[in-house]
Parts: structure tokens; sequence; C-alpha cells
């Protein structure tokens, strides 16, 4: 069965919004451009962005553990280094986040929204090619949507894929037809990459992207029907190239 590329979002903040992309430039070893450049950091998180590591998740603002990040809308230009925030259908904030002063008003947001959430004062961080990821490896993640529609067979209602805040989403194949690609190299378009490991779905998933409630339990759900977690698999780019949604996903 054919498979083709749905879906590409980009999640320049992490545990922000998602942005729809029509077409992406991939280098080997990246992730996409500018996807989880930047991260709001609890106030005790001690990142330092001259000698930049990889940290968990839990240093920072998240959906696992503050839902109430999806109530905002969140857009990034990266030509302008201005990160928009609405939030009600209205814009709160217009910030050009690549200076300090920019910065400045969005930790400052940031404070008043979460409250004690934030662990002290939020700080919004980022480093020249360091990539706010769950996994160490710079990588891609990838689902298919028969995944995804199967485990709304289960939850016995629909599923947004968003939940899964995934890079690519393709259509077609067979569900968890992913987990067969893993050791494996496959293509999207010119793009070859190679599949390293399934993702385990943690809380965050539970939380409508929408309506920012937290109205499933997709762990307990995964578990119940398929006795694993997990849902996608993480992937690397071994050679670059632009793709764009509708472009075939094929397997080596």
């Amino acid at each position: 069965m054919t498979m083709t590329i749905a879906q590409i979002y980009r999640y320049p903040v992490k545990g922000l919004t998602p942005e729809a992309l029509e077409r992406v430039a991939l280098s080997p070893g990246e992730g996409l451009p500018h996807d989880r450049r930047f991260a709001l950091a609890h106030g005790a998180t001690q990142f330092d962005p001259a000698a930049p590591e990889w940290m968990p998740k839990t240093n920072f603002l998240m959906l696992m553990r503050n839902e109430r990040l999806a109530r905002l809308r969140t857009r990034f230009d990266e030509a302008s280094g201005v990160l928009a925030i609405e939030r009600d259908g209205k814009t709160v904030v217009r910030a050009n986040i690549s200076e300090l002063a920019g910065r400045t008003v969005v930790e400052q947001f940031f404070a008043a929204f979460m409250a004690a959430e934030a662990r002290g004062a939020p700080r919004l961080v980022e480093a020249p090619g360091h990539m706010f990821s769950d996994t160490p490896r710079k990588a891609v993640s990838v689902i298919g949507l028969a995944s995804i529609r199967d485990l709304e067979r289960v939850v016995r209602g629909p599923v947004d894929p968003r939940r899964f805040r995934a890079n690519f989403y393709f259509d077609g194949g067979q569900p968890w037809q992913e987990f067969g690609f893993i050791g494996k190299e496959f293509s999207i378009g010119p793009v070859r990459l190679r599949a390293l490991d399934r993702i385990d779905r943690c809380a965050a998933t539970n939380v409508d992207p929408e309506t920012a409630a937290r109205d499933l339990n997709i762990p307990r759900a995964l578990q119940t029907g398929f006795r694993h977690v997990d849902t996608g698999i993480y992937a690397e780019i071994v050679t670059g190239g632009t793709v764009g949604v509708g472009d075939p996903l094929t397997v080596a």
C-alpha cells in the first residue's frame, strides 16, 4: 500500500503550538529547522547556553504537567525573530525573542500565566545548534495515521494526531507498521532516514490540543489495547533534501 506524507509540523518553542509546514529542507544529522529551538526553563533549571547539554523535559514547561499551555496559540517568524502569543483569540504578546528585551517580555508573560507552575521565574532559553528534544540525539519523529485510527478503536472516539507532537504523519500502510522500520533506512521523497527507536508516550498526550482539557488517558489506552505505550518512531536524517506534504514514504 502506498504511503504518503499527510502532515508536517515543527514546534519552535517546546510545549507550545505546532506549526504546519507544506515543505521543509532537511540536513543530515539535524532535526527540522527551528524545531524545539527554544524552551521555557523552570526558574531552578541550570541550563547554560554557552555549554548546552541535553536535559530531560521535566526541566522545562511542557504539556505532561502544564496543560494550560495548550490554551495559547503561538507563531514564530524565523525571519524577524518575532514570537506572537494569542490567548482567547487575542494577541497578548508580540516580541522579538532573538533579543534580550523580547525574551524578557515573553518570560514576564509566562511568569504571570503559569504562576506557581513555573517553579520560579521562567527563562526562555536557546543555544546555537541545540535542540530541546525529548531524546538526546537530534532526530525527527514519524507516526502512521493508521496507528492513530487503530488507537481510536480502543478509546472509542476521535484522537487528534497533534496530541503526539510528531514532525511527520503519513497516511497509507498498516497500523503500527512504522515499528517495523526500526533498524532500517527509509525515504521521504528524496530524503533518506534511519529509524532509531519507538517513542514511549507520557501524560502529555492526554491533553486535547484544542481545548487544553486532560480528557483521555492515552498511555493507559495503549497499554490496555496493545500491551505497550508507544506511538511513532524517532529517525535520524542520513541524506538531506527538501520534502513536502504528498511525498511518498518508502522503506528499503
